[in-house]
């Protein structure tokens, strides 16, 4: 017989609260949110607490004030990537963030979906569905990532968009549903002599 944790990463309904490890890791990242958000951002044990609840991080990540996790360790972080202020990563389904993706202030990504028949929900079932940033990714501010989404490398997603399918690589898309505009391209360079 599986645990409810075992469930929840094979993708299958799970109840995330019968499962006494997850209700503990869950207890444990908000106790290590509310710690590193009281803290000066250049506060050393700032960065102490961030390696605790994101043990997947690489060292040179920037994360701002407030952060928010639902555990913290089923996120991973790539080097040289940026969160800025208010950052939310419901991580259930695991979260993998690739090397150089910007982060814009209020950015959610949320792993977890419910039932859709009401007396369903109730039971508090749910599953939850990876998300994935390939490298070089920028969210703009106040993007929404539901589960199961992959945004390919080197992709922007405008301000307030809602991406509920998967981004191809090197495109800008926006929007609620969010959708591609148009690749990125060389006349996209910076021309600065």
């Amino acid at each position: 017989m599986r645990t409810e944790k075992e469930k929840s990463f094979a993708g299958e309904w799970y109840d995330p609260n019968g499962d006494e490890e997850l209700c503990l890791e869950r207890d444990k990242a908000m106790e290590l949110c509310q710690e590193i958000n009281s803290l000066h951002v250049k506060d050393p044990k700032r960065e102490e607490l961030l390696n605790e609840l994101f043990p997947n991080k690489a060292k040179n990540v920037v994360i701002l004030n407030p952060i928010w996790a639902d555990y913290g360790i089923y996120s991973s972080i790539g080097e040289g990537s940026f969160i800025n202020h208010n950052g939310f990563l419901m991580d259930g389904g695991k979260i993998t963030i690739g090397k150089n993706c910007f982060i814009g202030p209020n950015c959610g990504m949320y792993t977890a979906n419910h039932a859709t028949y009401p007396s369903e929900r109730r039971t508090g079932l749910e599953t939850a569905l990876p998300i994935v940033l390939e490298d070089d990714v920028w969210l703009g501010g106040d993007v929404t990532i539901l589960p199961g989404v992959t945004i390919g490398a080197g992709s922007i997603i405008g301000a307030k968009s809602l991406v509920n399918k998967n981004i191809p690589a090197n495109v800008i898309a926006v929007g609620n549903p969010c959708k591609v505009l148009r690749e990125i391209t060389e006349e996209d360079r910076l021309n600065l002599k």
